[in-house]
């Protein structure tokens, strides 16, 4: 199973980045990225998939994964309702700002023991994800100040897992990596327009039969399956934040209305209206 280098859209003058309820459970996203992340999910049972470990949570999950780990996204599969934040800390970060204050030497620690990825259990789990949650109505000085009381809470919980045995070493190489992130970046930035293969094989100075080979090999999808489910997973964001059908069917892309219900129903199961009156 080969793996996906995520780019990271942050802003460049920030620390970290954070997703609330990003929403691809339709679609199997084996990746990694540079950014140390801390997940938490609730309201679902789902596969735990990080480097080489492979096990099942239940009703809620919270983790953090160490720079480089690829890693699958927690909400594959999953077919209930539930809410999930992510929060990415740029690398820099992470290994250089605790290292100078004595007061965050737990926090280090937590980071050093996070390349082999942790999980954390127990009931103080909740009222931090609560916490996690929370940090989208901040303003960004009080992000940090919240982020880095989080970091303390869960150094200090007693309940703590580690998924492997020693640091993960990522073995995909730097050619590949750097590819992949070229194309999920151009993905990224540009689900929400018409994208032909030519111009994405492109980027990759690659033909378009090459680039299909490729990309077939590397996720297991062709391109078209692969930017369908992704931008039917931007649609639902759409969808849950009160936009109309026919908004989310053009803001994520499609160009047709028919063609956006029959592929949301093919993925999903239901359509587009069914999941938007569920979740509302």
């Amino acid at each position: 199973m080969k793996v996906q280098l995520e780019t990271i859209t942050s802003q460049v003058n920030r620390s970290f980045s954070m997703m609330f309820n990003p929403r691809l459970s339709d679609l199997f996203f084996w990746h990694s990225h540079p950014e140390y992340e801390l997940v938490y999910i609730e309201g679902a049972t789902g596969t735990r998939h990080i480097g080489d470990h492979i096990s099942t949570y239940q009703e809620r999950d919270l983790v953090l994964i160490g720079s480089n780990i690829p890693h699958l996204n927690f909400d594959y599969g999953v077919q209930t309702e539930y809410s999930k934040v992510v929060v990415h800390l740029k690398k820099d970060f992470v290994e250089h700002h605790f290292d100078h204050a004595p007061e965050l030497t737990a926090i280090k620690e937590l980071f050093e023991a996070s390349k082999r990825g942790v999980v954390f259990s127990g009931k103080q789990i909740i009222p931090i994800g609560k916490k996690l949650f929370a940090l989208e109505q901040l303003p960004a000085f009080q992000q940090y100040v919240q982020l880095t009381e989080i970091l303390q809470l869960l150094s200090e919980i007693p309940l703590v897992e580690t998924l492997h045995d020693k640091p993960y070493l990522n073995t995909a190489s730097t050619k590949e990596q750097e590819r992949m992130r070229l194309i999920h970046a151009f993905i990224d930035t540009n689900y929400h327009r018409k994208i032909t293969l030519e111009e994405v094989a492109g980027i990759c100075f690659m033909s378009k039969e090459a680039f299909c080979r490729y990309f077939k090999k590397m996720t297991t999808y062709t391109f078209i399956e692969f930017l369908n489910r992704y931008r039917i997973s931007q649609s639902k964001r759409y969808l849950m934040a009160k936009g109309s059908v026919s908004e989310a069917c053009y803001r994520s892309g499609f160009q047709s209305l028919c063609y956006y219900n029959r592929i949301f129903k093919k993925i999903t199961n239901e359509n587009p209206s069914t999941f938007r009156g569920r979740y509302l």
